[in-house]
C-alpha cells in the first residue's frame, strides 16, 4: 500500500500515550513515510521510537529529536498532544494556564521553524483554547489550524448504540457542538437511530426524557469516567481521531465529525470550538449549524463559558486583548 504523502508528519508530546499511539496509528495508517517524533523527555522518546522499530514497519523513517528546531524544520503536517494530561478530579478546564502557556510557544515555534505547514492539530486540553492560542501565534491561517472535537460526538454515537443494543454504525450523525468541556452541546435533532429520527424517539418509551437527560451527562463526563475506569485519561480515542484528521488534510476521506475550527461569524466571535465542518485537503470549511431553540441555548451557554476562559488567558497575560491578535497573526480580522 502506497503513502498518502511522503511529506513530514511531526508528531508533539511523542513520548507520551496520545502521542506514541499516534504515531503508531499513522504508519499503520500509511500516511506517510517521513514520521518525525519530537518530546523533550528524551528517554522515554527514544523508547517509543524503538518500540516502532520493532514492530517492522515497511517503509517508514522514524525520526527522533528532542530540538524542536530540528523537529519543525520541512514539517507540513503537525499534530500535538504535548501538554500536561488530565488527572483524577480535575476538569479540561484546570489544565489552562499551563497548557496555555505550552500552547503560546507550539505556536511561536511553528512561526519560526515552519511557517509554511499546511496544517496542524491540536490536541492537549482545554483544547478550545489551547487550539486557539497556537493559532494566534502560529501566524497561520483559521482554516489550517483544527482541535480534536471529534471525541464528544463519538461518545454521543456509542452510548446511543449501547442504550438501543444496535451496532455503531446504525447511529448516524450523532454531534456534539461548542466547547471540549464541561459546557459542550449535545444535540439530537441531527441524529438518526436506524432510520429514525432522535429526535422523535426522545420522550418516549423507548427513551424517556430522563433518560436522554443521564446520557447526556455520561456524554459530557466520559472523559472522567475514563480516568475512574482505567486509572488515566483517554488516549486510544484522542490518539485515533486527530490522526483520521491529519490522513483528511493530506488529501485522504474527509474528516466525518466535527472538529474544532475558529469561529468569528457574527454570532460568535473570536473564539475556537466545536462547529459542523468540513476537513480535507483544503483544510477546514465551517458550515452552519442547525437545531432546536434548547439546542441552540446549550450551544450559545458553551460559547459564553468558552469566552470566560478565553478572557481569563488574556488577563493572565498569555494572548493579547483581542483588538490586538491581527498585529501577531494579521490572517485573525
Amino acid at each position: 500500500m502506497e503513502f498518502l504523502t511522503d511529506e513530514k508528519l511531526v508528531i508533539v508530546g511523542a513520548a507520551g500515550m496520545i502521542g506514541s499511539n499516534m504515531a503508531q496509528t499513522a504508519a499503520m495508517m500509511r500516511l506517510t513515510p517521513n514520521i518525525c517524533l519530537f518530546d523533550t523527555y528524551a528517554p522515554g522518546l527514544e523508547g517509543v521510537v524503538e518500540e516502532l522499530r520493532h514492530c517492522g514497519f515497511s517503509g517508514i523513517n522514524f525520526t527522533y529529536t528532542s530540538d524542536v528546531a530540528e523537529a519543525f524544520n520541512g514539517a507540513k503536517y503537525i499534530v500535538s498532544s504535548g501538554g500536561a494530561a488530565r488527572k483524577a478530579g480535575m476538569t479540561r478546564e484546570d489544565l489552562l494556564r499551563g497548557n496555555s502557556e505550552i500552547a503560546e510557544q507550539l505556536g511561536k515555534d511553528i512561526k519560526a521553524y515552519c511557517p509554511d505547514v499546511r496544517h496542524v492539530v491540536v490536541v492537549f486540553n482545554p483544547a478550545d483554547i489551547t487550539g486557539l492560542v497556537t493559532l494566534i501565534y502560529s501566524g497561520l491561517k483559521p482554516s489550517q489550524v483544527s482541535t480534536l472535537a471529534a471525541l464528544d460526538s463519538t461518545r454521543l454515537r456509542s452510548e446511543l448504540a449501547q442504550y438501543f443494543r444496535i451496532p455503531a454504525d446504525e447511529i448516524v450523525n450523532s454531534r456534539t457542538y461548542g466547547g471540549h468541556g464541561e459546557q459542550m452541546a449535545v444535540f439530537a435533532s441531527t441524529t438518526t437511530v436506524a432510520g429514525q429520527p432522535l429526535s422523535e424517539i426522545i420522550g418516549t418509551q423507548a427513551l424517556p426524557e430522563k433518560e436522554w437527560e443521564q446520557m447526556k451527562q455520561r456524554v459530557i463526563q466520559g472523559g472522567k469516567n475514563i480516568i475512574e475506569l482505567r486509572g488515566r485519561s483517554s488516549f486510544q480515542s484522542p490518539a485515533y481521531l486527530s490522526i483520521e484528521m491529519v490522513a483528511a488534510a493530506m488529501g485522504g476521506k474527509p474528516f466525518p465529525w466535527p472538529v474544532g475550527t475558529y469561529v468569528s461569524n457574527g454570532t460568535y466571535n473570536h473564539i475556537m470550538m466545536a462547529m459542523e465542518t468540513t476537513l480535507d485537503k483544503n483544510g477546514v470549511t465551517m458550515h452552519p449549524v442547525d437545531g432546536t431553540p434548547e439546542e441552540r441555548k446549550e450551544l450559545d451557554q458553551s460559547y459564553h463559558h468558552l469566552c470566560k476562559l478565553r478572557d481569563e488567558v488574556i488577563s493572565l497575560g498569555i494572548i493579547p486583548p483581542i483588538s490586538e491578535w491581527s498585529s501577531i497573526n494579521p490572517n485573525l480580522k
